[in-house]
């Protein structure tokens, strides 16, 4: 994240993920899975802005964005204001370009940009691990943002280990016009009596090796997806199938986003031409980008 602090305002550009790697390793007792994921930040940002105010209001660019107590923007500055004390308001304008419901987190993004920008308007000196903790209270890629631009996420995610990224990585984002229901995929996944191990392609990030990353993408939940809507299962065929042949492609998160990995940013001009001459063009949107 990008803070930068005016006479009167405080704005902060909070970047989305991906997931290079994403294995469900069992059930837990409150209903939530245990995961191992290789998380990335990249250069696809929202744009919140704070200024001082009587009480707590969010202003939304997106009309099909709530902009009510249920949006974790709100939701993340009331529990710091509970776990701070500080009953100070702010006016909250959210500039949304991070898909929504996509496996991006942009959500989340945005929860963690709320943090940090009103611990810096209200003066609360909170470090970025205790703003990290109390955003892990609701919603567990909160804390990844904290970390950035790549780390290894345990737990429910919220656990957050950074690793190296010698290298920025190239993407071509393919985003359906439709979202996925996080729960609802979370519901069909199907936990592996053995999980994958992330090692290999922890190593492969540390040593900068593009083809070896590709070959290593790995998502759990993407077959999961799938059969919740075949359409993703569409999307990935295409992607496999596109010339030139990128380094990997691979669902992210819960979805509905895929991406491909690329060695270079004209190759991912080339995947992203190639894709838009698709029958189907319209209805996806297409989005070239890098790793921060």
């Amino acid at each position: 994240m990008h803070i930068s602090t005016y006479l009167d305002e405080v704005v902060v550009w909070t970047p989305a993920k991906v997931n290079l790697f994403l294995e469900v390793l069992g059930k837990r007792p409150d209903g939530y899975h245990d995961i191992a994921t290789l998380m990335v930040a990249i250069r696809l940002y929202d744009t919140l802005v704070f200024r001082t105010a009587p009480e707590l209001a969010l202003r939304c660019s997106s009309a099909q964005l709530s902009s009510g107590p249920d949006n974790l923007v709100l939701r993340a500055a009331k529990l710091l204001q509970e776990r701070t004390g500080c009953q100070r308001g702010a006016s909250i304008r959210l500039i949304k370009r991070i898909p929504m419901a996509a496996g991006l987190a942009g959500g989340s993004a945005d929860a963690a940009a709320t943090l940090l920008g009103l611990n810096d308007l209200w003066k609360l000196g909170r470090s970025d691990a205790e703003l990290a903790n109390i955003g892990a209270e609701i919603g567990s890629d909160i804390p990844f943002f904290f970390d950035t631009p790549a780390a290894w996420c345990t737990g429910r995610g919220e656990i957050v280990a950074p690793a190296p990224l010698s290298i920025p990585l190239d993407f071509v984002l393919l985003c359906p016009a439709f979202g996925m229901p996080t729960a609802a995929v979370y519901k069909n996944v199907v936990v592996p009596p053995v999980p994958v191990s992330g090692n290999a392609i922890r190593a492969a990030l540390g040593q900068a090796d593009v083809d070896l990353i590709g070959k290593l993408l790995h998502n759990r939940l993407q077959t999961a997806a799938e059969g919740f809507d075949p359409r993703i299962a569409e999307y990935a065929r295409m992607l496999a199938k596109v010339a030139p042949a990128p380094a990997g492609s691979l669902m992210s998160g819960s979805g509905s986003t895929l991406f491909a990995l690329c060695r270079s940013p004209d190759e991912a001009d080339r995947v992203a031409a190639s894709l838009k001459t698709r029958t189907k063009a319209h209805d996806f949107r297409l989005i070239v980008t890098r790793s921060l």
